[in-house]
């Protein structure tokens, strides 16, 4: 069974995660209604 030897400092463990992140999420003013939104979707308020 593979064991570390060593423990893992929280620096390496954390320089290791520094790509672990959220993405940005994209907002767009909309022209109609000058509310942000995320573009490219459908809003419920529309379809009606």
């Amino acid at each position: 069974m593979a064991v570390p030897k060593r423990r893992t400092s929280k620096a390496r463990k954390n320089s290791r995660r520094t790509h672990y992140k959220l993405p940005r999420v994209t907002l767009a003013k909309d022209p109609q209604t000058g509310e942000w939104k995320v573009p490219h979707r459908v809003d419920r308020a529309e379809v009606k």
